[in-house]
């Protein structure tokens, strides 16, 4: 004769598994699913700055001692006046996200260099918010004022011998995640003036696209 009891009981127990073999995966399903939503959203958020174009429109720069410069498109600032060095890039954001700029680390005494970028907290902090809109163009401006920074000889000899070097640029989403370094190169120009170009990025909140 049937144990009924026992029978209740494995059926109870069989229906159990099966809801939490259910329960387990969709779960893991919704887990997914949010992962996806995330990527989404941050893709969407993420900034990438290049050189901005040579037919973008001229912007007129302007630093905290209204020391003002025109700045066209596809070209860069790099000047000194009086104990002031003076630089800026043009900036194109080509990420769907708008780039907000953090600071910048300066090599003065080298170009085209095939080294890692240096620890983020060793970069020279903006001392104002600089934004590039998603799609648009934008500005990064710095300045050497103080008579004893150590980089001042370099960028002077850059300066009077015209001589490319680099600049690392550090950014990142409106919400101050998915930072990114860029490496731009500034090279003089045929008219006297400087022009800049992207060489490298670095993703530091995210894997390395190489």
């Amino acid at each position: 004769m049937a144990d009924w009891q026992i029978i209740s009981s494995l059926a109870t127990a069989g229906g159990t598994l099966v809801l939490a073999a259910a329960t387990f995966s969709a779960i893991r399903s919704a887990n997914r699913s949010a992962r996806i939503a995330e990527k989404a959203l941050l893709t969407g958020m993420r900034p990438l700055l290049v050189p901005s174009l040579t037919d973008d429109p001229a912007q007129k720069v302007l630093w905290s001692d209204r020391h003002a410069v025109r700045l066209n498109g596809g070209r860069a600032v790099f000047e000194s006046e009086g104990d002031v060095i003076y630089l800026a890039m043009g900036l194109r954001n080509l990420g769907a996200g708008l780039a907000l700029l953090h600071g910048w680390h300066p090599m003065p005494d080298r170009a085209f260099v095939n080294e890692s970028h240096a620890d983020p907290a060793d970069f020279r902090r903006l001392t104002i918010d600089l934004y590039v809109s998603a799609g648009g163009t934008g500005y990064w401006e710095g300045a050497v004022r103080e008579a004893e920074d150590p980089l001042r000889a370099g960028f002077l000899s850059a300066l009077k011998e015209r001589r490319a070097f680099t600049i690392d640029i550090l950014y990142g989403d409106q919400e101050g995640g998915q930072r990114t370094i860029s490496r731009f190169t500034l090279m003089p120009a045929s008219d006297e003036g400087w022009y800049c170009q992207a060489g490298r990025h670095w993703n530091l909140d995210r894997p390395d696209p190489r």
